[in-house]
């Protein structure tokens, strides 16, 4: 298949502190990647370096023509600010230069009623919210996406429905997905790639090859299982 992402012995440092070093993957066009690791291991770092916001040592080769949405694991904007949805999202459509019915589409594609998102967004639920950052970042029509926890602060349901959205987003609009995440089992069931970051070394490859215990307790440096549960049996 064609390659979206072409990343070669890559490093980040802050000062003396090494974030990650010598890391190299390739990401195919249309394929769903997920970045797991232990905490401070360096995920949101690589996210970071990959759109080229800090400096790093090494090859980041996005393919010609990339356009890249970004849903970062944090977001700073003040919940009680008077602001809607719609105002939110016409800000990003009005710098993008998007058709007028843009705004209908992506709320459209992640599920979000247009009465949800003309509410304050102080008054939405962090799955509702979740959703609305995830329709700022389609805005423009991406060809690439990239989303830091997906799932935080969404309960057990709305994880499983997140998911399921983005593999759909990902199949129907032919996109290439990033996504990092601390749910091995939904990691598995949605993602065609896992990369691993730990302070010990690097693993990339399918799920099955990645997500094994054996793996798992040399990357994140315990004993570590995970359940994933049968879709039809759920």
């Amino acid at each position: 298949m064609p390659t979206a992402l072409e990343v070669s012995h890559l490093s980040v440092s802050f000062g003396v502190a090494e974030v990650f070093k010598d890391v190299s993957f390739t990401v195919e066009r249309g394929n769903a990647v997920a970045i797991i690791g232990p905490n401070g291991s360096g995920k949101t770092v690589m996210f970071r370096a990959l759109i080229g916001a800090i400096p790093a040592a090494g090859t980041i080769r996005w393919a010609p023509e990339t356009t890249i949405g970004y849903v970062p694991q944090k977001l700073d904007i003040e919940r009680d600010l008077p602001l809607t949805g719609f105002d939110f999202l016409g800000a990003k459509a009005d710098i993008a230069r998007t058709p007028a019915d843009e705004l209908l589409r992506v709320l459209q594609l992640v599920d979000l009623a247009a009465p949800v998102a003309k509410q304050q967004i102080g008054t939405l639920s962090g799955g509702q919210f979740q959703r609305l950052l995830l329709a700022f970042a389609l805005i423009g029509r991406p060809s690439v996406l990239l989303f830091d926890e997906p799932t935080a602060g969404i309960d057990e349901p709305g994880e499983r429905g997140i998911y399921a959205l983005l593999r759909r987003l990902q199949l129907e609009e032919k996109m290439t997905l990033l996504l990092i995440s601390h749910d091995l089992s939904l990691v598995y069931a949605h993602s065609d790639r896992v990369l691993c970051l730990s302070r010990w070394r690097t693993c990339f490859g399918p799920p099955m090859e990645v997500l094994t215990p054996e793996h798992l307790q040399e990357m994140y440096g315990a004993p570590m299982r995970f359940h994933s549960h049968d879709a039809a049996a759920s």
